[in-house]
């Protein structure tokens, strides 16, 4: 996903293998970006890149009128199963395979327009019925439509409106004969229903997106930082020769405390997990359903109703917007590249997209901080380019003030020591050039090379100096200029900076039927980005904040008390509550070049053998722990059990291979079954597991949902407790784990009707997620609709008994 589909690299990393051995040690030597650049890109054949475009081709990322009927025709069975949900995924992939103004889109608006109806999504509805009218629906299929509409615009609540529909719909009537007898009756019965709702004048308000939009764009940073944009002034910039850039604290911090709140300077959503690559005629088209079906390709923002771009099927958008944003930014550059994109890996997108949003700053000055930089590291320029036009940028300043100018004490930051939050923050986050294999940069700079090559081919304007960005129109002929190599060089950069700067955008995703009273989620990975304040957090194994995201907005809240001076530290993934320590510490070493020294690291190397942990085994017979390395032995007083570690290993799998199974015969609605496995499973565990053992805690939480889908309240809440037990154990009281699991018993005992139960998690589940995500999160919001409810069924204190 990240890197390149796998065919690609394995190709490159033969031919990094036939190259001769002088070529391979004048790479791996190469001291500069630009050295690596210019003596790998010739090295890209004709031949290489006929492969290339092969394996592109496998991507089906145009337009294709048969693609829209077959998704049509599915969508429409989905809809007979009343699989509405379904449907509109469906209906979204045959517009998006429609060309604009055609019967084939119109028709696919309309259908979505009736799944959305059914899924109560009234205002999207509509926007969908003015979409289908726009591109040409069939005049003899209009009455429905318009039906729709007012059906529509009276459950939303505007009468007068949904009364205009229907003197506009009898007019039609009257004027156009174009109906059979059936169909008019059923029209005619169907407008009799709808007039009486608009005469009762019903009301029932949609929850729309845009108010949850609003609420979080209310939650800002009490004070910003003067030197450091999107930043609390609670934190100050450093640097260190061997910390690099940090933020420090210049104040007590209490939890729960806005740090942060950025929103990326680029940022590329992840395709998920892509079906295969299609060659041939056969199974042409998919109906998975991936991140990009449900997200806006700009904005990142979930959508049930995404309109898709003009020119390709695999960019879609949450409205015309968006849409219009992201093709003047870069998509006009990356519409013919789709495949090649998606073949190259996100790193290769994310660096060709950083390069496009540069130009959206002062392109002059771009151009000459990336000649510049190159010039002060000793850099050739390609020689068909005079140096002398562009080689006029010092770091100091330029022209006359160069003399008077203060030297930029901290990278990124400007002659004045604000940090820039723009591109020259991006372009000074550290690519490690020394530290990648030689292998891994020349697939990076082969596969960039391939990248320009196609732009050159294409003959687009992706990059140009001589003209402002904010001029450039989406109708002008493109030429390439010639600092192309130049940007090629910026883009090998950013594809080696995104290995250790890349910050992972994540949202919460329901997992299982969204019929399940209990709300299961998990994390997911939804898009790649750049953010240039939060890349300067330094990693602790055990961190003092806690990152989320809204869209490409990033937020940093401090989780514990911060106190005035102490560093303000972010977790890159290995975290104290997941991994031991040399797991740990291996792979931050492999992902980012450093030996771990955080306080959690220390600890645990200070004590090697300070006994089993948490995902430790225990005795059969006296229940104590099992210690010791490749053969465990009781640790209780008159026990000699002892037993192999492979043994038991290979007794944990077998154990979480039932789980999976009883997982799968509940997501199945097989709920006895279901069960019945479960207990097994518990008692299985509680022969050889230790009692904080994770699987032991998912056992319980899978009971826990298997009781409520059963209406036992009463049994979900005493296992779900187990499982709160777990995980607390495991990430701690104040852990965003922790919120979750709380979140979930808080509804239990909502549904259960055990009211003060029920208040008193909820303010539980309440005080954690505010400290990791803020008043706007969807849990929160949810938590504090139970409340209320609960709160209305209290008895008024010295009112009536019965």
């Amino acid at each position: 996903m990240d890197l390149p589909v796998d065919e690609w690299k394995s190709y490159i990393l033969q031919k990094w293998s036939l190259l001769p051995k002088s070529i391979q040690v004048t790479i791996s030597t190469a001291k500069t970006l630009n050295d690596l650049f210019l003596h790998s890109s010739p090295l890209l054949q004709p031949e290489d890149e006929m492969f290339l475009k092969r394996l592109s081709g496998g991507y089906l990322v145009g337009k294709d009128p048969d693609a829209s009927l077959f998704y049509r025709e599915k969508g429409n069975k989905k809809f007979q199963e009343k699989d509405y949900m379904g449907a509109t995924v469906l209906y979204s992939k045959g517009v998006s395979h429609s060309g604009p103004s055609s019967t084939d889109m119109s028709l696919c608006y309309a259908n979505r327009s009736a799944a959305l109806f059914h899924l109560g999504q009234y205002e999207t509805c509509l926007k969908d019925i003015v979409r289908a009218q726009t591109h040409g629906y069939p005049e003899r299929l209009q009455p429905k439509l318009l039906l729709r509409k007012a059906e529509c615009l009276v459950t939303l609540g505007r009468p007068q409106e949904a009364s205009q529909t229907i003197s506009d719909l009898e007019s039609n009537f009257a004027a156009k004969a174009t109906l059979s007898a059936s169909q008019f009756q059923i029209l005619q019965r169907t407008l009799c229903r709808v007039k009486v709702k608009v005469q009762e004048k019903e009301n029932l308000p949609e929850i729309f997106p845009e108010a949850l939009t609003k609420t979080f764009e209310g939650v800002d940073l009490r004070e910003e930082n003067e030197q450091i944009p999107s930043a609390s002034s609670s934190v100050s910039l450093h640097i260190d020769p061997l910390k690099g850039r940090y933020l420090v604290a210049t104040k007590d911090i209490l939890p729960g405390e806005l740090l942060v709140k950025e929103d990326a300077f680029v940022s590329v959503l992840n395709p998920g997990e892509m079906p295969p690559r299609r060659h041939g005629l056969e199974s042409k088209w998919d109906t998975q359903v991936t991140n990009g079906d449900l997200h806006c390709h700009r904005c990142l923002r979930r959508t049930l109703a995404p309109v898709p771009c003009d020119g390709c099927s695999y960019a879609k958008y949450c409205s015309q917007a968006c849409m219009q944003q992201a093709w003047d930014r870069y998509h006009s550059v990356e519409c013919s590249l789709g495949a090649l994109l998606l073949t190259l890996g996100v790193f290769c997108h994310v660096a060709l997209r950083s390069a496009l949003l540069a130009r959206f700053e002062d392109v002059d000055k771009v151009i000459k901080k990336l000649c510049g930089e190159m010039s002060n590291q000793g850099i050739c320029l390609p020689e068909s380019r005079d140096p002398a036009q562009i080689l006029k940028y010092d770091l100091r300043g330029e022209g006359e003030k160069k003399d008077k100018a203060v030297e930029t004490p901290i990278p990124g930051c400007d002659i004045n020591g604000k940090y820039e939050r723009n591109y020259n923050a991006v372009f000074h986050l550290l690519p490690h050039t020394e530290n990648h294999s030689p292998e891994h940069k020349f697939l990076c700079a082969l596969s960039v090379s391939a990248l320009c090559r196609q732009l050159e081919a294409a003959g687009l304007q992706a990059f140009t100096t001589d003209l402002k960005p904010t001029k450039l129109k989406a109708a002008e002929t493109p030429v390439l200029c010639a600092e192309l190599n130049v940007w090629g060089v910026a883009m090998l950069r950013h594809m080696l900076q995104l290995q250790c700067n890349a910050q992972a955008i994540t949202t919460i995703q329901q997992t299982g039927s969204k019929e399940n009273l209990i709300t299961d989620t998990q994390q997911v990975r939804l898009a790649t980005a750049l953010f240039p304040v939060v890349s300067l957090l330094n990693h602790s194994c055990s961190p003092n904040t806690s990152v989320s995201f809204f869209g490409t907005i990033a937020t940093v809240r401090a989780s514990q008390l911060i106190r005035r001076g102490q560093e303000i530290f972010h977790c890159y993934g290995p975290h104290e509550s997941r991994m031991g320590v040399a797991e740990r510490r291996q792979k931050l070493r492999s992902q980012y070049f450093f030996d771990c020294n955080c306080p959690p690291c220390d600890r645990e190397r200070q004590r090697p053998s300070a006994g089993p942990g948490r995902e430790a085994f225990r005795c059969h017979r006296c229940r104590a722990l099992l210690q010791g390395d490749d053969v465990l032995s009781c640790g209780g007083p008159a026990c000699t059990e002892s037993l192999g570690r492979g043994l038991l290993v290979s007794r944990l799998q077998d154990l979480q291979r039932q789980v999976g199974v009883a997982q799968k015969r509940l997501r199945n609605g097989r709920l006895e079954l279901a069960i019945q496995l479960l207990l097994e499973c518990q008692s299985d565990a509680e022969s050889f597991l230790s009692a904080d053992h994770s699987v032991v805690g998912e056992i319980e939480d899978t009971l826990a949902q298997a009781y409520a889908a059963l209406g036992d309240w009463e049994k979900s809440a005493t296992h779900l407790q187990e499982s709160l037990r777990v995980v607390e154990v495991h990430h701690g009281p104040s852990s965003v784990e922790m919120g979750h699991e709380l979140f979930k018993l808080a509804q239990v005992f909502f549904n259960g009707c055990a009211i003060p139960e029920a208040l008193n998690t909820i303010q539980k589940a309440e005080k954690v997620l505010l400290v990791h995500y803020g008043p706007w999160n969807d849990e929160i919001r949810e938590l504090q609709k139970m409340k209320s409810c609960l709160l209305d069924l209290l008895p008024i204190p010295g009112g009536p008994k019965e």
